[in-house]
């Protein structure tokens, strides 16, 4: 085994296992507890990475479905639609996390306030919507991705040891990244527009309060902990998504496929799954409370 996948079996691992837990967790709390639209949005979206890591290419799933004896074909067209609509759910639903958070924090004053009782009520019904158009959006990879068994084929872009992308039409090459692009190039602006508004919020408060010395109050809110957390993750998903497109750009336009480039990409793809986990526990106190007391007993 090489290095370069050495390095991308252990990311994988590692966002599977982070993924895992917090899910675990996650549903203790909505079980236990009066759930939280934020709590049903998290874990909602550390579902999404846990299946996008899963099925992003030469993964434990490809391995299971080749042992039940199903063709290669079935293999790749299964694996990279269920992938790609993992991967339009993680930017749709950190997308509604920042809105989300952008209108809880708004002060009642704010015109944004009158949204906060409608989120709550309307949160399962986004859920659905978002679910469904993605679902019927990337199915449209049934008809562009195959499989194959002739490892020996380089004129073609690999996403996988058994799944190659079907070479198409120019015009419907440039028509399908331009639907994707807007879509994608949309949800980034909103997010960006919601984390100004967080940040505007945030500085606003601060000097506000900055006459205040006392600890208590020097200490952060878990609001306002909860919204730092979510501006960091916006601000990484932001950069690792346009890395990601760079890469993805690069790949249709040369239409080769190249080993390091595809296993570069892989490694930025699994970045957001993996590393978001990891920031929300050790960024949640209730997370932090309940892993002692689970290490308790």
């Amino acid at each position: 085994m090489s290095s370069s996948n050495t390095v991308l079996y252990f990311q994988g691992g590692l966002g599977v296992l982070a993924n895992m837990l917090l899910l675990f967790l996650y549903t203790f709390i909505i079980l236990g507890h009066r759930p939280k639209p934020m709590d049903l949005i998290s874990c909602q979206l550390t579902f999404i990475h846990m299946m996008m890591i899963l099925t992003g290419g030469d993964t434990l799933i490809e391995d299971i479905l080749e042992s039940l004896k199903f063709g290669a074909d079935f293999k790749c067209k299964t694996t990279f639609y269920i992938n790609r609509v993992m991967r339009g759910l993680s930017i749709c639903i950190t997308c509604l996390l920042s809105v989300f958070q952008a209108i809880m924090i708004s002060p009642s004053t704010s015109s944004l306030a009158k949204f906060k009782h409608k989120l709550k009520t309307y949160i399962i019904y986004v859920f659905f919507c978002l679910w469904s158009f993605n679902l019927l959006f990337s199915s449209r990879w049934f008809f562009y991705v195959a499989g194959f068994t002739n490892v020996s084929e380089i004129n073609q872009i690999k996403v996988s040891k058994s799944c190659l992308l079907v070479p198409v039409n120019h015009i419907i090459r440039g028509l399908m990244l331009t639907v994707t692009m807007s879509r994608d190039v949309f949800l980034v602006g909103v997010m960006l527009t919601a984390s100004t508004h967080i940040v505007f919020i945030l500085f606003r408060h601060q000097r506000q309060c900055k006459h205040l010395h006392s600890v208590s109050h020097l200490r952060a809110s878990p609001e306002k902990r909860a919204t730092q957390t979510i501006l960091l993750l916006v601000v990484f998903f932001v950069v690792m998504y346009w890395v990601d497109f760079i890469i993805s750009f690069t790949l249709i336009l040369l239409w080769r496929y190249n080993s390091v480039i595809v296993t570069v990409q892989k490694f930025v793809v699994n970045a957001y799954p993996t590393i978001t986990p990891l920031v929300q526990i050790s960024s949640d106190k209730r997370i932090i409370n309940l892993l002692k007391n689970l290490r308790s007993k």
